[in-house]
């Protein structure tokens, strides 16, 4: 039996000017990987992986160079295509993820609806376990389309879900079959 291990990227530095898929890491996410680093160790894993984007990289990079632990990207793993999305306040932005939610088959907004962001994310995630068959295998990614497939295998309310993980959070599967070891919604 082994784990995969799904991370939510740590706190970004935001930057309402630029997209969310260029924010970076902020002082405080970086220091906030430490811990992560920390309590992933106790699920051994072989090696850690992350979307392309930079926090998430940034995020993979701290947590593999303290757990001394190899680590590469992947595509497949970015959030939810938002590509044209204007930067949109707390409510705005909360109110157009439930939607997004809700309308799984609806281009809510972005590029993508919440099922071909799923399903890019499975994809992904079966190619990568397909490398690595027998690892415990950390990916970092974020938090919608963690959520996504989070429901898709545990049949969860996926927008309280979401708006709980915390910058980073993290959720631990065993694997074959995917059962829910535990959800870490926030390691402050």
């Amino acid at each position: 039996m082994n784990n995969l291990i799904l991370v939510k990227h740590s706190l970004p530095e935001i930057v309402p000017t630029l997209p969310a898929s260029q924010w970076r890491l902020s002082a405080s996410g970086q220091v906030r990987c430490k811990t992560l680093a920390e309590r992933l160790e106790s699920y051994l894993p072989d090696i850690v992986i992350s979307s392309i984007e930079p926090k998430a990289v940034e995020t993979a990079q701290i947590i593999a160079r303290k757990m001394d632990r190899p680590f590469h990207t992947s595509e497949g793993f970015h959030e939810h295509d938002r590509t044209d999305v204007e930067f949109l306040a707390k409510k705005q932005f909360e109110s157009k993820v439930s939607d997004f939610f809700k309308h799984p088959d609806k281009l809510v907004m972005g590029r993508e609806t919440a099922r071909q962001a799923c399903e890019r994310f499975s994809k992904a995630l079966t190619s990568v376990e397909m490398e690595y068959p027998n690892k415990n295998i950390v990916i970092v990614s974020h938090g919608t389309v963690m959520t996504l497939f989070v429901e898709k295998i545990t049949g969860l309310e996926p927008f309280s879900f979401w708006k709980r993980l915390g910058l980073p959070a993290f959720v631990v599967l065993s694997r074959p079959g995917y059962k829910l070891v535990i959800t870490v919604e926030s390691v402050e």
